[in-house]
């Protein structure tokens, strides 16, 4: 998603007031997130400056949690494949993770680093567990990339042997419906039980059909779990409450994402995002002023929390005791 839009404004707070202060918890497990120095990324969110770490991100977060306590599963970022890049923001989250006992922090691969080195690296940077991302595949184009590609069994078998937890951005076409997708999941739950697998995204299922189809093949596996962050689409969350369970999905706001102006647009058999310049926001009955990703991505989860009619201390579940129970806060 590009990163357009301008500072939080009022239009967002008054939504906020609106939607989503009355919901939310009084405390926040927020089990995707990303810290990152701009030397890594190349990108910023409006209104803020181009490092962020553990101060910056609280101040952020007020934006769509107000005044609420705020924990974090904090993942590094790095748009390039060289190693240096890549410690640089594996050693940032770290030094900004360990400032509070009670956040978590993972670490980013390649699919070539040596399994021996990646165990020491964590141990030494004293992360929990691993993010990989189908960009540092050598697939063309990467987004058609098996999950072996970019997450190699020997790195699942190390994160099995630690007790860590994996985070995983699945790609492909249709998502958690793709046969080669469910096969490998499975496979890697089964054979490494002691890992935990996190599904980002809700399984990234920006287009909630494919949520629909290819959940019911994934039940049954006590260490896969999901998080929620920036799924704007409410039967996403929806089809994990109900198919897999609530005890299993866990919120996530996905900075800088949620500082982003639009939202996720299911259509068709995929889904698209509308940007704050997508001209789509002029119709003819009025103008419609978008807000930051996170309000509306909250949201959604506030009517997917009242389809499901989750009782207050399953919303609780969701947005704090889900993540901190696996993380073992």
């Amino acid at each position: 998603m590009s990163n357009t839009g301008g500072p939080v404004n009022e239009v967002d707070h008054e939504f906020y007031r609106r939607e989503i202060e009355s919901f939310l918890p009084d405390r926040i497990y927020d089990a995707h997130t990303h810290l990152w120095c701009h030397d890594c990324v190349g990108w910023s969110v409006p209104g803020a400056p181009q490092d962020v770490g553990l101060e910056e991100y609280k101040r952020l977060m007020q934006d769509v949690h107000g005044p609420r306590p705020t924990n974090a599963l904090f993942i590094p970022f790095t748009t390039s494949v060289e190693l240096e890049s890549r410690q640089q923001a594996n050693q940032w989250v770290s030094d900004h993770t360990r400032v509070d006992p009670s956040n978590r922090g993972i670490f980013f691969i390649h699919p070539k680093d040596d399994p021996e080195w990646v165990r020491q690296e964590v141990r030494r940077l004293g992360l929990h567990g691993l993010k990989c991302y189908h960009t540092m595949s050598d697939v063309d184009p990467t987004w058609e990339a098996d999950i072996e590609a970019f997450l190699p069994e020997p790195l699942i078998a190390v994160a099995d042997q630690e007790g860590w937890v994996i985070t995983l951005h699945m790609v492909k076409s249709r998502s958690v419906a793709e046969p080669a997708n469910i096969a490998c999941i499975r496979r890697y739950c089964e054979t490494y039980p002691n890992m935990r697998l996190i599904l980002a995204h809700s399984a990234r299922g920006f287009q909630p059909a494919h949520n629909l189809e290819g959940l019911p093949q994934l039940t049954g596996l006590d260490n896969l779990y999901f998080d929620t962050s920036a799924n704007c689409e409410p039967i996403a969350h929806q089809s994990i409450m109900r198919i897999i369970g609530h005890d299993k999905l866990m919120y996530g706001t996905d900075l800088p994402v949620s500082h982003f102006r639009g939202r996720s647009l299911s259509a068709a058999d995929s889904f698209i995002w509308l940007y704050e310049e997508t001209p789509v926001w002029g119709e003819k009955h009025q103008k419609i002023d978008p807000v930051i990703v996170g309000l509306e991505h909250i949201r959604s989860l506030k009517w997917a929390c009242w389809s499901e009619r989750l009782s207050d201390s399953q919303v609780e579940d969701v947005f704090y005791n889900n993540a901190a129970r696996m993380l073992g806060v």
